[in-house]
């Protein structure tokens, strides 16, 4: 027996322990680990082979989830023989998704087995009525050791297992407590070789670590066909659903849940949505965002206000801080608002959305400008760009289809970057800016 140092992050291995991973520089990943020894195999009979090109180019035959939204990140529906893994901080909904999926499958006269490590049957079976008043033939199964699990399988041929979570199945042939990297990796790899056999898909709920990556071995995410992530702020009732790894379909998709007292629920519209309950006060400007290739509307909201200590504050809830950080600096030394110097500065996005790209930059600085000037922005104005050092606003992606739904959700002047629209819609007025002094023109013709 071999005593090796596995990382936890990237997988690599090192006969002596040391604080940080000298392959990714990852600082206390290193976790120890036993090899046994390996066991030749003689006359093994060679393996037989398949000409492509003389297999029928079928569509594949996919399972619906049950949610519109959840088959949209997924390409539309659970591939048979499939794994799909789930991640989320704690308390986001994952538990909720997986069993609201499992009981919309079982629904549609589709055998489902559900299989915890965390919950006994009488909790699954509350969180369930709750979910669904109305029961299902939804198969319920508690164990942690997995050939209690595969045996299960075997005997009752279901078409979607759930698993939650994976982080608690343990395999007797593997070393190590559960979870570790060893109990993991051994528990995806023989989970995917019986769902490749019996056609069955599965849906596991993965635990994720404090910096947002999912717990276990990097080789997991590897080895399932599917990685979606449940994202949103647990304060807020909203949550979007990513795909960062989609062997059967598109990772540029996103799914928008609303979370009730009966679970999660699709919001179809969420660009109206997040914009429902709007006003004209000073800082609010209406921007649109693509989440993958799906557009959102949002409200970008600012308040600024004189700062009672020597450095100023400045605080961020769905955009970067360093992002506002820079957009600040920018106003400050390009548009000349220099009172931004000594003044705190938040801002927010409605709704708990976390905007990643850029094309919102114009937004924040405009919102900003609007709450120094105390002077309101139109709640039919929209604004999109990107902000750079010199005070520039540059052209984004996609700007004719972001265009396009601000047109349809009722917007009739939007400011965007010189010469990016060929074809101009009407019922709207396009409006050319260059730069961060022309968005606070705006904020003194208003």
């Amino acid at each position: 027996m071999t005593t090796i140092y596995t990382c936890s992050h990237c997988d690599a291995q090192f006969p002596k322990w040391s604080g940080k991973c000298l392959e990714c520089g990852k600082w206390g990943t290193l976790k120890e680990s036993r090899l046994g020894k390996v066991k030749s195999a003689d006359h093994v009979p060679a393996g037989e082979l398949v000409q492509l090109h003389d297999l029928t180019n079928e569509p594949l035959t996919r399972l619906t989830s049950g949610s519109a939204e959840f088959d949209r990140v997924l390409g539309g529906g659970f591939v048979p023989g499939s794994l799909v893994l789930l991640g989320g901080d704690p308390g986001i909904g994952k538990s909720t998704l997986a069993l609201e999926t499992a009981h919309h499958v079982a629904a549609t006269d589709h055998k489902v087995l559900y299989v915890s490590g965390e919950e006994s049957a009488a909790q699954v079976a509350s969180r369930l009525k709750r979910i669904a008043p109305k029961g299902t033939g939804l198969d319920f199964l508690a164990a942690t050791d997995l050939e209690t699990v595969l045996a299960t399988i075997k005997k009752h041929r279901p078409a979607l297992l759930v698993i939650d979570s994976i982080q608690t199945v343990t395999v007797n042939q593997a070393e190590g407590e559960p979870g570790s990297i060893q109990q993991v990796r051994a528990v995806a790899a023989m989970l995917l070789q019986a769902a490749k056999q019996s056609e069955v898909a599965c849906l596991m709920v993965g635990h994720v670590t404090k910096e947002g990556v999912m717990a276990g071995p990097r080789a997991l995410e590897h080895l399932v066909d599917t990685v979606v992530y449940l994202e949103g702020d647990p304060l807020s009732s909203y949550r979007l659903l990513r795909a960062v790894k989609n062997r059967f379909g598109s990772t540029n998709d996103t799914g928008v849940f609303m979370m009730s007292e009966q679970g999660l629920r699709d919001v179809a519209e969420p660009s109206r949505v997040f914009l429902a309950d709007r006003h004209d006060g000073p800082g609010t400007v209406a921007t649109l965002v693509l989440e993958g290739s799906r557009p959102f509307a949002v409200d970008v909201q600012a308040l600024t206000a004189p700062t009672a200590f020597g450095n100023p504050r400045r605080a961020a809830l769905g955009v970067d801080l360093n992002r506002l950080q820079l957009l600040i600096a920018v106003l400050t030394r390009r548009a000349g608002l220099k009172s931004l110097a000594a003044q705190d500065v938040y801002v927010n996005i409605v709704g708990g959305l976390g905007v990643r790209e850029r094309s919102i930059d114009a937004a924040v600085a405009l919102a900003i400008a609007s709450s120094v000037s105390d002077r309101p922005i139109p709640s039919t104005t929209a604004v999109i760009g990107e902000i750079g050092l010199g005070g520039e606003i540059r052209r984004v992606n996609d700007i004719e289809r972001r265009v396009a739904e601000l047109v349809r959700l009722g917007f009739k002047s939007i400011y965007l970057p010189k010469q990016t629209v060929t074809k101009k819609p009407s019922g709207v007025k396009l409006n050319d800016i260059a730069s961060v002094t022309d968005l606070t023109t705006l904020t003194r013709a208003s």
